[in-house]
């Protein structure tokens, strides 16, 4: 375990935060890896919560992007309280998600989280290539980094919106058919990361499309 003091806060939604802290000496991690993380603060300690890593292993900090509950009186509404200066307590590395090549990243809300130090990393190499990010969201306004990932994909970033109708964003829920629209001879892989509901919705779509789970990276978010 280790403490680390904040270096900035700031919020990317209303209610998704980015959190920069110092980065200790001892840490090891991959693009797409997870980290647990406690609060430095009385009765909040052993409050364990798993936060994704949206930095770049060589980067000289560690960088989070955090939904908020504020409702919840959880971990993440003590993280909406915190400032720069203030300290949280890094625990263990872990998570399954890695680049295997390329292929098609499959999100729901903040299990984008893994995909943004991988696409990162993609970009620093110049590799982003063919690969494409169906992003799930109930409504825009919850969309995670949107600006970036547009800048990034281009036409292979594809939102679809659950609460909203709007003009050239799908509507309604990950489906089949959506999934096989934007399949083609670059979709080799098939990364999944969100709520537990969508994610075994997907795995069946992905299984009636004739894909073999050797080839579906997946982590429960």
């Amino acid at each position: 375990m280790e403490q680390v003091k904040i270096i900035a806060i700031e919020h990317l939604t209303h209610d998704v935060l980015k959190i920069v802290a110092e980065k200790p000496a001892s840490i090891n991690y991959q693009p797409g890896q997870a980290v647990d993380i406690s609060i430095s603060k009385q009765n909040w300690e052993q409050e364990l919560r798993a936060f994704t890593f949206t930095s770049l292993p060589d980067d000289e900090y560690i960088e989070f992007t955090i939904k908020t509950y504020s409702s919840r009186n959880g971990v993440t509404a003590q993280l909406l309280s915190l400032n720069k200066g203030d300290e949280m307590l890094i625990h263990d590395v872990f998570g399954d998600i890695t680049y295997k090549g390329e292929g098609i990243f499959i999100a729901g809300g903040a299990g984008v989280t893994p995909f943004i130090a991988i696409l990162k990393q993609l970009k620093k190499e110049d590799k982003v290539g063919n690969n494409k990010l169906i992003f799930a969201n109930k409504t825009k306004a919850d969309i995670i980094l949107e600006d970036q990932f547009r800048q990034l994909l281009g036409n292979n970033f594809i939102n679809i919106l659950s609460d909203e109708k709007i003009a050239n964003y799908e509507h309604g829920f990950i489906s089949a058919d959506l999934i096989k629209k934007h399949t083609n001879e670059h979709s080799q892989y098939f990364y999944l990361c969100g709520p537990e509901p969508m994610m075994q919705v997907v795995e069946k779509h992905l299984s009636s499309l004739g894909i073999a789970d050797s080839f579906i990276v997946k982590e429960a978010f």
